[in-house]
């Protein structure tokens, strides 16, 4: 009788003007009226359980932004951008996969150049260093980075400019194709010549001298492979930058 009696006793809080029996607490009970009203709804709690989900992934995508940013820019950071080599001045155009660069050249031209960022690559094999190994032991695959540039050189203001169309590889610029471009009554799809490799080896010697003289060179193609490493740094910095913004704005509303 005593084992019976105990629990009762136990289970009853008494005080000198009342007494009453104390009752589990059930934890939906005390939650917010619409949380309440969301635990009778399935639908709603698919869609507490979905944002709670989104949120929980969204902050995880946040703090691996800030994490690879912070590497990035520990690991090497990139470089202020230059605005000059030799005779040019150099727009870095922040936020565009291009650059533009400007000089005049003796009394009446007006050159400009347009080189994108790394827009494709060769594959290559080059020799292991070391010493030792002979046959193909060290050789193994690598790739040149590509950059796309357009020279365009004009003479008179308004008047046909010169447009050269180049492949600008680590150590050397390569001529693709040249025509004249006019400033009016321009063909949608204007005729552009061959194929630069397929003229006479004479004009296109002659043609390389032409673009050297303007400090259009070899040194100019390793000016742009190092500023474009560099862009290509800062640019991918300043997109992940852009992204986390997006989502930490998005996170305080």
């Amino acid at each position: 009788m005593a084992r019976l009696i105990r629990p009762l006793r136990n289970s009853i809080s008494c005080s000198s003007s009342s007494c009453r029996i104390l009752i589990p607490e059930m934890p939906s009970w005390h939650l917010a009226p619409e949380k309440q009203v969301s635990l009778l709804n399935p639908k709603l709690v698919r869609n507490y359980i979905s944002e709670k989900r989104k949120s929980a992934f969204e902050g995880n995508m946040l703090k691996l932004l800030r994490s690879e940013i912070q590497y990035e820019l520990d690991r090497s950071p990139p470089n202020q951008p230059v605005s000059q080599f030799n005779s040019f001045t150099v727009d870095n155009r922040s936020g565009e996969q291009w650059i533009s660069m400007k000089r005049k050249f003796g009394h009446n031209e007006d050159i400009k150049i347009e080189a994108t960022m790394y827009d494709g690559y060769v594959p290559v094999t080059k020799s292991g260093g070391g010493g030792g190994g002979g046959g193909g032991e060290g050789l193994g695959p690598d790739v040149q980075l590509h950059i796309s540039m357009v020279v365009n050189i004009s003479r008179e203001k308004g008047g046909s400019a010169l447009e050269i169309m180049c492949s600008v590889w680590p150590d050397t610029i390569e001529i693709d194709k040249l025509f004249v471009r006019k400033p009016e009554n321009m063909p949608a799809q204007p005729y552009t010549g061959p194929e630069f490799k397929e003229l006479d080896d004479d004009l296109q010697d002659s043609l390389y001298e032409f673009l050297e003289t303007r400090g259009i060179n070899d040194d100019l193609a390793v000016f742009l492979h190092s500023y474009m490493k560099n862009k290509d740094k800062t640019e991918f910095i300043r997109w992940m930058g852009t992204v986390k913004s997006y989502f930490e704005k998005k996170k305080s509303y």
